[in-house]
C-alpha cells in the first residue's frame, strides 16, 4: 500500500500560510508529496521554504495560474487536479496549506487507509475539523463553518477536486474546466474517522488577514469587484469577539511549534463585550441557535446543512 500526499499553492509565504508544516505533518505517513506550485510573485518565497523541508519524498510541478478561465474558486480546484495527476499512491491525501494533521492521528490514519485498501466500497476518508479563529487558542465549533470533509480519496481518474477545492466528487468523463457541475456526478462513500483536521485559514496577523481575504475575494470575483467590497473596510481585519468562541485546550501539532511561538497580534485581538466589533457568520443569532441544537441534541451531526460525502462506515481507531 503505497500513500501519497498533495496540495497547491502559491505566494503561500507571503499570504502567511504554514505551507512547510503542513507538508511536514504529512511526511512521515506518505511515501511522496506532490506540490502543484504556481507562479509566485517575485516577493513570495514559498519554493524556498517547501525546499527547506530537504525530503526527497517532495516533487514540484510549477503551473501557471488562468484565474480569468477559472474564476469563482475553480482555479482552487484545477491547480488540485493537476497535483493529484502526478500521484502514484493506493490512496492520496489532501491538504490545503493552512491545514495540518496533528501527529497523534498518524496511526488512525494509516489504519483506516489499510482496512479499506481492499475494500472499493470506500472511495475516501471523512475528517473531522478544528477551524482556528484569530489566534491558536480559540476555535469555530458553528453551523457556520463545515465540521467535515474529505481529505483521503482513493487514486481513481474517476475523481476530482469540486467547485472551488473544498471537497471531491465522482466525476466520470469530467471536461477538465466544469468543476462546479453537479448533473452527471455523484458524492463520495466514505469512512468517517476519529482524527480532526487543524485549519489555520483565520489565523494571522490582521493586517496580513486583510490582504488574504482581499487576494482571495479577487481570486474568486475579479480585481474590479473586490475593490468595490473594500473600499468601505478596515485597514486591519477585525475577528469580532473572541470571547463567544471555543477555548482549545489540546496540544497543537509539534510541527506548528515555530508559528505558535512567533505569534504577536494577541494585543490586536478583542476579548470579551465592551468592544466594537465586526459581527461575522457565525454571530448570527440563526447560526447560533441551528449550533446549539446540533452540538447539544445531535451530537455534532449537521442540521440543514450541506454534506458532499455520504457516510457508510464510521471509525474509532484509537489515538495514541
Amino acid at each position: 500500500m503505497k500513500i501519497s500526499g498533495f496540495t497547491f499553492a502559491r505566494n503561500a509565504s507571503k499570504l502567511y500560510y504554514p505551507v512547510k508544516s503542513s507538508i511536514e505533518s504529512l511526511l512521515p505517513i506518505v511515501d511522496e508529496f506532490i506540490v502543484a506550485l504556481g507562479d509566485n510573485d517575485a516577493d513570495d518565497d514559498t519554493e524556498a521554504e517547501i525546499a527547506s523541508i530537504k525530503s526527497d519524498k517532495i516533487k514540484v510541478i510549477h503551473t501557471k495560474w488562468e484565474l480569468d478561465k477559472f474564476p469563482n474558486g475553480m482555479e482552487y480546484a484545477r491547480q488540485t487536479d493537476i497535483a493529484k495527476s502526478y500521484c502514484t499512491g493506493d490512496w492520496l491525501f489532501y491538504l490545503q496549506c493552512d491545514e495540518v494533521l496533528h501527529e497523534k492521528y498518524h496511526p488512525v490514519v494509516m489504519a483506516a487507509c489499510k482496512k479499506y485498501n481492499d475494500n472499493p466500497e470506500i472511495e475516501g476518508l471523512l475528517f473531522h475539523y478544528k477551524h482556528f479563529w484569530g489566534d491558536y487558542d480559540h476555535f469555530i465549533q458553528s453551523h457556520a463553518r463545515y465540521p467535515r470533509e474529505i481529505r483521503v480519496i482513493r487514486n481513481d481518474p474517476q475523481i476530482h477536486s469540486w467547485r472551488d477545492a473544498q471537497s471531491f466528487r465522482r466525476i466520470p468523463e469530467f471536461d477538465g474546466k466544469s468543476f462546479y457541475q453537479k448533473e452527471g456526478t455523484s458524492k463520495l462513500k466514505v469512512a468517517l474517522i476519529n482524527a480532526s483536521i487543524h485549519h489555520y485559514g483565520y489565523v494571522r496577523p490582521p493586517a496580513i488577514m486583510r490582504t488574504k481575504s482581499k487576494n482571495h475575494y479577487q481570486n474568486y470575483l475579479g480585481k474590479q469587484r473586490m475593490q468595490a467590497m473594500y473600499e468601505k473596510k478596515p485597514k486591519l481585519y477585525d475577528y469580532g469577539d473572541m470571547s463567544r468562541l471555543e477555548e482549545y485546550k489540546e496540544t497543537q501539532p509539534i510541527v506548528m511549534k515555530e508559528w505558535i511561538e512567533k505569534m504577536n497580534w494577541k494585543d490586536q485581538l478583542k476579548y470579551g463585550p465592551g468592544h466594537k466589533h465586526t459581527r461575522h457568520k457565525h454571530d448570527f443569532l440563526k447560526y447560533r441557535i441551528l449550533t446549539f441544537f446540533e452540538k447539544h441534541l445531535l451530537g455534532g451531526e449537521l442540521l440543514f446543512g450541506f454534506k458532499n460525502y455520504d457516510i457508510v462506515k464510521k471509525e474509532s481507531f484509537p489515538i495514541q
